[in-house]
């Protein structure tokens, strides 16, 4: 690889521009579902619904928000009755944040957005180009990881 490279052929380009493809198309599905959603709320719905309860620090960090952005964010899915804050059972000081069943309802509307977002997104390659990106993405994403 040469050290100057077109735009369209750098990597970091091409991560963004695939990354804000699939974040356009999502919200698209969204909206076309009929869901007032965007992409942060959908994360924080996924995350809990994959890993059960999670304290407000938990959730910012995983989604990758500032305290305050996560506050109102979970201020509008709670309004919303899509999750609850009960008291941590281990940690006075922290509210663990749950699904409730309406938001358990939600997921599985949301789930079927993404899933229909990756697969419009795939649908140019085989099966085989899948697994073989796939695993190229793992690849550099632990190479990252490493050099933390």
């Amino acid at each position: 690889m040469s050290s100057i490279q077109a735009p369209e052929e750098n990597l970091g380009v091409l991560v963004r521009q695939v990354r804000d493809g699939l974040f356009h198309l999502f919200e698209r599905k969204l909206a076309s579902s009929g869901l007032e959603l965007n992409l942060s709320q959908y994360l924080v719905l996924k995350r809990l619904a994959y890993h059960g309860a999670q304290t407000a620090t938990e959730l910012a960090r995983a989604i990758d928000h500032d305290a305050g952005a996560m506050t109102r964010l979970l201020d509008k899915l709670e309004e919303k009755g899509y999750l609850r804050r009960q008291p941590h059972q281990e940690d006075r000081r922290a509210l663990q944040i749950t699904l409730t069943e309406a938001g358990l309802a939600l997921w599985t509307t949301m789930r079927g957005c993404g899933d229909d977002s990756m697969e419009q997104a795939l649908v140019d390659l085989s099966a085989d180009e899948q697994e073989t990106l796939i695993s190229l993405l793992k690849r550099v994403r632990n190479s990252l990881e490493k050099a933390q």
